[in-house]
């Protein structure tokens, strides 16, 4: 089949994630001017340039008490730090809890009983349990076409890493499988890798 966006697809369910798959998951915990603390899942996240590192995502919906967006955003345009925290299959419940439409003043991390850690270069809370944790100062707040559509850009000063995830010098993915997001209400994970040589790579 083919069909235009803007058209409509026709189909029971929006196929556009489905077929855009699979996606990280940026887990992103912010800490509001208020010192309220915030914790939720986004999907249109991804690393986007390594020199400086830098990392985005895109809130795509708004909730009442935010003013046409998410508490994500707000309490990013407010303090200007963000933590992305790498979700584990065995995250994944905790996870979810985090996705719900909860009052801003909730603290998700209590929510889903996480332990919370301090980050080492802004003041912002990070997932404890996470086997890695990217801290991450805004660079770019991009307002995308779209009621909602933002997309927030942020480099990254300071990384966290399981050590039990380092094997041989390398970070082992498959030491914790990662969750990804795929269409609909579904999800995947890592468990399986093979390597390919680039032309003209050693």
């Amino acid at each position: 089949m083919f069909y235009e966006p803007k058209n409509g697809h026709g189909l029971p369910h929006n196929p556009f994630n489905a077929i855009v798959t699979p996606r990280p998951i940026g887990w992103i915990s912010t800490r509001g001017a208020d010192g309220k603390d915030n914790l939720a899942p986004y999907s249109f996240f991804n690393a986007v340039a390594y020199t400086p590192p830098q990392v985005m995502f895109s809130s795509t919906s708004a909730k009442p008490d935010r003013d046409g967006t998410k508490d994500s955003v707000a309490n990013i345009r407010e303090t200007g730090v963000f933590v992305v925290n790498v979700v584990s299959y065995a995250l994944k419940d905790a996870m979810n809890v985090t996705s719900g439409p909860w009052d801003k003043d909730q603290d998700e991390f209590g929510l889903a009983e996480l332990e919370k850690a301090e980050s080492n270069t802004i003041n912002c809370p990070r997932v404890a349990a996470s086997p890695a944790a990217l801290e991450c100062k805004l660079t770019q707040i991009v307002d995308l076409a779209g009621d909602y559509n933002t997309m927030i850009i942020g480099e990254v000063t300071g990384v966290h890493m399981d050590d039990a995830c380092l094997k041989d010098g390398m970070f082992d993915v498959t030491a914790f499988t990662p969750l990804s997001r795929l269409g609909y209400k579904d999800y995947s994970t890592v468990r399986d890798l093979f390597s390919l040589t680039r032309p003209g790579q050693d």
